[in-house]
């Protein structure tokens, strides 16, 4: 398929795209490439090959989510002796931030 100055004037106002009449020539091989490439994937997919979205099956690898102490207890223990304040087995920081909580 050879597309023309004139498809491409159609395709272009087809998609409300004003191109100059240069603008016109330069993109008409370009896209006949384009649509040769295309045609080219076409005629090598077989009708025994269904579409796909990934050359892979997708797995979902995600656990469930279920609540679970961040860190056991004796390295627990550890973090809070070393952490310069600790409140219900949890860090506490400064606040830097001056809005009100809920």
């Amino acid at each position: 398929m050879t597309l023309t100055s004139d498809d491409v004037a159609r395709l272009a106002g087809l998609a409300r795209i004003e191109l100059t009449a240069d603008e016109l020539a330069h993109l008409a091989p370009q896209l006949d490439v384009i649509v040769d490439a295309v045609a080219g994937v076409a005629q090598v997919m077989g009708q025994d090959i269904p579409p796909t979205s990934h050359s892979v099956a997708l797995v979902n690898v995600m656990r469930p989510d279920e609540p679970a102490p961040a860190a056991p207890p004796g390295l627990r223990d550890q973090l809070a002796a070393g952490a310069p304040a600790w409140e219900d087995d949890k860090f506490r920081v400064p606040r830097i931030l001056e809005e009100e909580t809920a």
